[in-house]
Formats: structure tokens, C-alpha cells, sequence
């Protein structure tokens, strides 16, 4: 369809809708069982492996606050927050940017390597069980597909 097309109409088709409620409860479910299988291992929240993960990518396994937060899905005040709790665990610590005195690096600790890593052993069999045994490969890259076209 066209952009024009969709600009002009005033709601979405059923089909439209239809597929954002099934996106949203699919979403929201396998979250919720992601999140499940973290608890029963002992690991903390998923949002702790998406901050690890994304300074164990960095180079120099660092990153400025708003540089997590447009590389994440987690809003400001909650990634202060969260970076307070993986400071306090010892997984990150703040270094000064010696540019600005009121900024700061988050760095990861190599505490903070291997726990992204053990949570890695978990977040990997928990796809693969809500996700990946629900969908052929080529379903799978089909959705990635479509999906990719939201964003």
C-alpha cells in the first residue's frame, strides 16, 4: 500500500488492528515467560542483561548514559535507576568524561561480563523455547522481516 493510501484513511483496517493486538499479547507474553525463566535460575531482570549486553558490545565495554538509553528500550529516570543497582552489584562502575565534568562513562566490570554471560546460558534456551520451537526457520525469517518493517 502506498503512504498516501494510509495517510488518508482515519483508522486502521481490522487486519491492521488485528495484528497490532496479536504483536502487543505476543510481546507481552513471551516477556513475561523470558522474565519467568530468569526468576527460577536466580538471575536478575532482563533489563539487566540488555545494559550488559550493549557495553560488552561497546568498545572499550563503555558507554554514556544516553548512549544505553537509545541503544535500549528503557526510558531515563529508569536506567538511572538500573544503572544505580548494577553499580551497586558491582557489574558496572561510573568513570568521569573528561570532557564534561558533569557527564560520565558506565563502564562493565568483568563481574558484569560474566553475568551477562551466565544470563546469556539462560536468555538463549528461553528464545529458543517461546520463540524458536514455535516457528520454522523460514517462518522466523519472514517475521523478522516484516517486523523490520516497523521500525
Amino acid at each position: 500500500m502506498k503512504d498516501e493510501d494510509v495517510s488518508e484513511r482515519s483508522a486502521p483496517t481490522s487486519a491492521t488492528t488485528e495484528a497490532w493486538v496479536g504483536l502487543m499479547r505476543a510481546q507481552q507474553r513471551v516477556l513475561a515467560a523470558i522474565e519467568k525463566d530468569f526468576k527460577a535460575a536466580g538471575l536478575p531482570p532482563l533489563g539487566w542483561y540488555d545494559v550488559l549486553w550493549e557495553l560488552v558490545k561497546a568498545e572499550a565495554g563503555r558507554l554514556r548514559p544516553f548512549e544505553i538509553e537509545a541503544r535500549t528500550l528503557l526510558a531515563q529516570y529508569n536506567l538511572s535507576r538500573l544503572i544505580d543497582r548494577l553499580e551497586k552489584e558491582g557489574l558496572v562502575r561510573r568513570e568521569a568524561y573528561g570532557e564534561d565534568a558533569r557527564g560520565c562513562w558506565v563502564t562493565v566490570t568483568e563481574a558484569g561480563r560474566a553475568m551477562r554471560a551466565r544470563m546469556w546460558e539462560t536468555y538463549s534456551r528461553s528464545i529458543e523455547k517461546h520463540v524458536g520451537a514455535k516457528l520454522s526457520d523460514p517462518d522466523a525469517r519472514k517475521l523478522a522481516t516484516l517486523l523490520s518493517r516497523l521500525v
